[in-house]
């Protein structure tokens, strides 16, 4: 029995183990391609788009007529009169078929096929907007819970401060004044604590939202942080043309308007149809038919006008998009070598920090810590040490950072995941 609800708690909390599993960024990005209302949204305007396609080689319905045909109004000379009469007018029934220009079927197919093209790139660029938003809550996150741990190592060093300066006050062997700065920053630990925890709550919703999950829903995250090398890149036409869906997309959609152009000329070549009339001849009058070609020719003047005004539309359309497409790239290659210098300054500034600046200080606050648990100096050189070390702590994670941020927007321009 004691088994059996052995098995039965453990049962129930896997789920909640399940979920508070740290994720990592991949699986991050994952989720909100898979889940994100955006990309869904996309999916459904491609498939309707090559639904719609699917019949742009349709005939046109035949058209089928009934009625009287050459019939007198006197209903009485319907009928055959005597010998010599065989009756007037007759009962009609005809059909109509159009049947459409193969080469009109083409190009329309041709261009209503290309049309999904072009929200196939906007649906990469969305998500690559979408999974830059998710890397920087992710990278401000995992720095957050590096300056909680900076605060926690703080926090118990400054309470070493306050109660070793209160016993040596009371023994008449520490003045008050440094124990009151020492006491001021504990409190102060606190309420930045509070700060960091508001940030990582803020974060968490962010990209609960992303993963279109309720925000409270509990999430951990992976706090490894990859950085990578951009500094050797080169960001030409080529690379920013292939790299970026949103250039790809302005690409697309001048295929599209080409090929509407084309179906729009082919809008010019003749139709043909035929008409098949069959009489029922009233009295004894023989039986009729009539059959009939008709070709329809849209070359006069005033039934192809619309069609030419489209064509020169989208001709200046097209011009239109290859100078936006010239635009964008000169844009993002600007952007990506601006990222690239700012990235290679905060990685030298950060390896300073890393390998000189932060040892010195790690070792003063020793020395002067070992010092001070041996009573051959004050507590505000402790303090003081302290804080210095504290401080740059704090500013080499906002430098880190600014780093992973300088990333994110890099790999954004670059349409990197």
């Amino acid at each position: 029995m004691n088994k059996s609800m052995i098995i039965i708690v453990i049962m129930g909390f896997l789920p909640m183990t399940a979920r508070l599993q740290p994720m990592p960024l991949p699986a991050i990005l994952d989720e909100i391609a898979l889940r994100h209302p955006m990309p869904a949204m996309y999916d459904a305007a491609i498939r309707s788009q090559d639904a719609a396609a699917a019949g742009a080689r349709s005939w046109m319905a035949p058209e089928l007529s009934a009625g009287f045909f050459m019939t007198p109004y006197n209903p009485g000379r319907w009928k055959a009169e005597g010998s010599h009469g065989e009756g007037m007018g007759s009962f009609m029934v005809s059909a109509t078929q159009i049947f459409p220009n193969r080469k009109k079927q083409d190009a329309q197919a041709a261009y209503m096929s290309a049309m999904s093209g072009v929200d196939r790139e906007n649906k990469k660029a969305t998500l690559n907007r979408l999974w830059a938003a998710a890397k920087r809550s992710y990278y401000q996150w995992i720095v957050l819970q590096k300056k909680q741990r900076i605060l926690q190592d703080s926090e118990q060093l400054l309470q070493f401060m306050v109660e070793s300066a209160e016993l040596r006050y009371r023994n008449g062997l520490e003045k008050i004044n440094a124990y009151y700065k020492a006491k001021a920053a504990l409190s102060g630990i606190a309420s930045e604590q509070l700060m960091l925890e508001s940030g990582i709550a803020q974060q968490r919703i962010t990209l609960n939202a992303l993963m279109n999950r309720p925000p409270g829903v509990p999430l951990e995250i992976d706090t490894i942080l990859i950085q990578k090398d951009y500094s050797a890149w080169t960001f030409d036409s080529t690379l920013l043309a292939t790299n970026r869906s949103d250039i790809r997309a302005v690409d697309r959609e001048v295929l599209v308007n080409q090929l509407k152009i084309t179906a729009e000329e082919r809008e010019l070549l003749p139709e043909f149809g035929a008409r098949y009339d069959h009489m029922f001849a009233f009295g004894q009058q023989p039986w009729q038919f009539s059959l009939m070609g008709m070709v329809r020719i849209p070359l006069a003047p005033w039934s192809s006008r619309m069609n030419k005004a489209n064509v020169e539309s989208l001709k200046w359309r097209n011009l239109v998009l290859q100078q936006e497409k010239l635009s964008r790239i000169n844009e993002a290659s600007a952007m990506a070598y601006g990222m690239q210098s700012e990235l290679s300054f905060a990685f030298r500034q950060i390896e300073l920090t890393e390998k000189q600046i932060l040892p010195a200080l790690r070792r003063n606050l020793q020395t002067q810590q070992l010092a001070y648990e041996q009573n051959t100096t004050e507590l505000f050189m402790l303090f003081d040490a302290w804080e210095a070390l504290n401080e740059t702590q704090m500013n080499y994670y906002d430098q880190l950072l600014n780093l992973f941020l300088l990333q994110t927007q890099l790999e954004e321009v670059l349409e990197i995941r």
